[in-house]
């Protein structure tokens, strides 16, 4: 699944850098613009981003393009020598785009200082050419970087929450096998650390989802993902203090019960008001329990705590999240407003 989906990516973007960079040298050629070509180097290096990337990008091109145009002027005419003139001119640009944080615009003004360099054609022609050859360029990037499968990637990362949910309703089940018979498989907990790399992803996937749409809302995705990515740091914390108990004391078959119950609500639908309330009276009669007799009875009881706190901080992630919500993000995916 995930080769087959890098596979698709790659290849969209193939064919947008192909396309993209002919139509950009064709109008190049068409207009009779001189280096043509530089047209479809320019789509290329603008294609490389996301969408919301591409006009962030775009609206710096022509601002450093401004920048390189007066210091070619200045420079151009002042210093005879090619190699010198082009040196001086990409050190300050490099420089000056640095210090803007606009690295990604050096790479197209270095091909226009090169341009300018060695024709040493400083009048109006020669800039109306260079900054047509940007125009061009950025605006097909700019028009083929609307073109993105959203709708694919969006299915994508709904089919990595169910997988994520289940994942979690595993995990919870199987802690509630190991405090009835002090057994489990323990195939689970080998496979946690991988989930936790394979959560990172997808926060990264949603990330990438937001920034090739135009709306607000696909921050619910990442903020999914890493409320997510928290309760499966908590249950690593849980992991460990289960491997602690070294006799399972009676309370322990009522703490399983409650995972069992637990496990049902992890979805993404589901406000844990319920499962908070449930947990505190279970907290309140494990207080109000005869106190442990045996020096191992009390660390048995005190690590079954704080699996109890740790569940509680699991609930608490969600709870937040829940929280986070806004009315047009609990009407858009969970079909009822705030």
């Amino acid at each position: 699944m995930k080769k087959t989906k890098q596979f698709r990516k790659n290849l969209l973007l193939a064919a947008k850098i192909g396309i993209g960079s002919s139509i950009a040298i064709f109008i190049a050629q068409s207009l009779e613009l001189n280096y043509a070509a530089s047209a479809g180097t320019v789509a290329l290096l603008t294609l490389m981003t996301s969408k919301l990337e591409t006009f962030r990008l775009s609206a710096s091109r022509f601002l450093t393009f401004g920048i390189t145009l007066l210091l070619s002027l200045l420079i151009v005419s002042h210093v005879s020598n090619i190699w010198l003139a082009y040196g001086l001119i990409l050190m300050l640009v490099v420089f000056l785009a640095e210090s803007l944080g606009l690295r990604s615009t050096i790479s197209v003004n270095s091909v226009v200082a090169a341009h300018l360099v060695t024709s040493r054609d400083l009048s109006g022609a020669s800039i109306l050419n260079e900054f047509l050859l940007v125009l061009i360029g950025v605006t097909l990037a700019v028009i083929l970087n609307l073109f993105h499968a959203n709708w694919s990637h969006r299915r994508q990362i709904v089919a990595s929450m169910r997988r994520v949910e289940a994942e979690l309703q595993q995990i919870l089940r199987e802690v509630a096998v190991y405090l009835r018979s002090g057994n489990g498989s323990g195939e689970v907990w080998r496979e946690i650390g991988g989930l936790e790399g394979e959560l990172q992803e997808y926060v990264n996937s949603a990330y990438e989802y937001q920034d090739n749409t135009f709306h607000s809302h696909p921050e619910y995705y990442i903020s999914y993902f890493e409320m997510r990515l928290e309760q499966f740091k908590i249950l690593h914390r849980l992991h460990q203090e289960i491997k602690r108990v070294r006799s399972i004391p009676r309370q322990a078959a009522v703490v399983a019960d409650y995972l069992d119950y637990l496990s049902d609500f992890v979805v993404e639908v589901n406000a844990p008001d319920n499962q908070i309330q449930y947990l505190e009276r279970l907290l309140d009669d494990m207080r109000l329990q005869e106190l442990p007799k045996t020096r191992e009875e009390f660390e048995s009881r005190a690590i079954l705590y704080h699996v109890l706190m740790d569940l509680q901080d699991f609930l608490d992630c969600k709870a937040d999240f829940v929280k986070g919500l806004d009315e047009k993000q609990r009407k858009r995916y969970w079909g009822r407003p705030a």
